[in-house]
């Protein structure tokens, strides 16, 4: 099955997927070209062209790109303007997320049918701790090719597996395995695959960290494991060379966390021309508003901190929140909250993206909530919540986030509409 026997791309000659996995219980699984290979798998006439889902405007970003894409430089996050200069001819589509987020969740119910610790790390990846599968279905790297057939078999889609005894050797050995292969790092063998990577290869180094290290000569891995942890401290700080230093010498004791809970819900657009309008920035502050109480309810959760981004015409960025005295999931609170931080901070210029996230996230049902004296029986979220389920009988347009804005905005009434 693809390229399950053969070795990674420019990978070592002693690491492939028959390695001795004895001493390794984490998987990490990682679809390979995600969103593509799930426009793809509907759209089979789109099969062995090359496909790019993102933002098809003048400013989108690649979100994901086939593997016969990225033999023209495509890449993700790349602004879809420089892709369409690389690959002309290439299929480019706008993003789904109802359908990708629907294959997710079938993927992620074939990993919990092997074990039910499965750490989801977005949509299209997730580590798992196989160590109590054993008895049932035999040692990792044979669970991981069971995994890749079923996915194939059952989703039409392929993955790629790393087999580690830690979460951080196993994502390095999923992504050298790409695309469609397995990769075991035996436990005894963890510094020979480590040591030769570059040190970009380490959670926590980007460009900027990259650059520093090497013009203080650690060029790999090995390199920064070998330095001196002074020298390390006063070239990054004391957290990040603790953090770097461990993870060189393959010390990584996390354990895999089947309840994750998001830190945060968010959205933001990118507008196509940069809008000077604040009529129109404001019913974008709505509609992501709305965005982000829809995620909310659909998790199950409420937040505290309301906070915006906003992006000038010149990419100089400005973020601006504030905490509210009880935790909401209403998206009008989260709107009046983001629309006043906007007006405080009164960019007086140009504006190119504005985004709007809840963070200090909890479970709705674990948070007290207020009483105000003179409210209504029936409030916002009530009505929101009613929106929530006409959205799922007739669909989310014909309740759009212009039905937020009520009476309120066009001739002050304070009152919610009651659904």
């Amino acid at each position: 099955m693809g390229r399950s026997q053969s070795l990674p791309r420019g990978g070592d000659p002693r690491f492939g997927p028959d390695g001795d996995d004895s001493g390794c219980p984490i998987l990490h699984v990682d679809m390979d070209a995600f969103f593509a290979s799930v426009e793809v798998r509907r759209r089979p006439e789109l099969r062995g062209r090359p496909v790019v889902v993102g933002g098809v405007g003048p400013r989108g970003v690649v979100s994901s790109a086939s593997y016969e894409a990225r033999r023209y430089g495509v890449r993700s996050a790349m602004p879809t303007g420089r892709a369409r200069a690389l690959c002309p001819h290439a299929v480019y589509l706008p993003p789904d997320f109802a359908q990708y987020t629907a294959a997710s969740q079938a993927v992620m119910r074939i990993f919990r049918d092997v074990t039910p610790l499965v750490e989801p790390l977005s949509l299209d990846e997730a580590f798992l701790d196989v160590a109590g599968a054993r008895r049932l279905f035999g040692a990792p790297a044979g669970i991981a090719r069971r995994i890749r057939a079923r996915v194939e078999r059952e989703q039409g889609l392929t993955c790629s597996v790393g087999v580690a005894p830690s979460k951080f050797v196993a994502k390095l050995g999923s992504t050298r395995a790409k695309p469609d292969g397995l990769l075991v790092v035996p436990a005894d063998r963890v510094l020979d695959f480590l040591h030769p990577l570059p040190v970009s290869a380490l959670w926590g180094v980007g460009e900027r960290s990259t650059e520093t290290l090497l013009r203080l000569g650690l060029a790999t891995v090995g390199d920064l494991a070998e330095a001196p942890f002074g020298m390390l401290r006063k070239a990054v700080g004391a957290a990040a060379a603790s953090h770097l230093h461990e993870l060189a010498w393959g010390r990584d004791p996390r354990r895999v966390s089947p309840e994750q809970v998001e830190k945060s819900i968010g959205a933001e657009v990118t507008f196509d021309v940069d809008v000077g309008d604040p009529l129109e920035i404001r019913r974008s502050l709505l509609a992501l508003a709305e965005k982000v109480g829809v995620r909310l309810r659909r998790a199950g959760q409420v937040g505290r901190t309301v906070s915006i981004k906003v992006r000038m015409a010149d990419f100089r960025t400005v973020n601006r929140s504030r905490t509210l005295g009880v935790p909401t999931d209403t998206a009008r609170e989260i709107f009046d909250t983001a629309w006043a931080l906007y007006t405080v901070l009164d960019p007086g210029e140009r504006i190119r993206l504005v985004g709007v996230r809840l963070e200090g996230l909890a479970p709705t049902g674990q948070t007290p909530q207020q009483l105000t004296l003179g409210a209504p029986e029936r409030g916002w979220r009530e009505a929101e919540a009613a929106g929530d389920a006409a959205a799922a009988r007739f669909g989310r347009s014909v309740i759009g986030p212009a039905s937020l804005l009520g009476r309120r905005d066009r001739g002050r009434n304070e009152n919610p509409p009651r659904p």
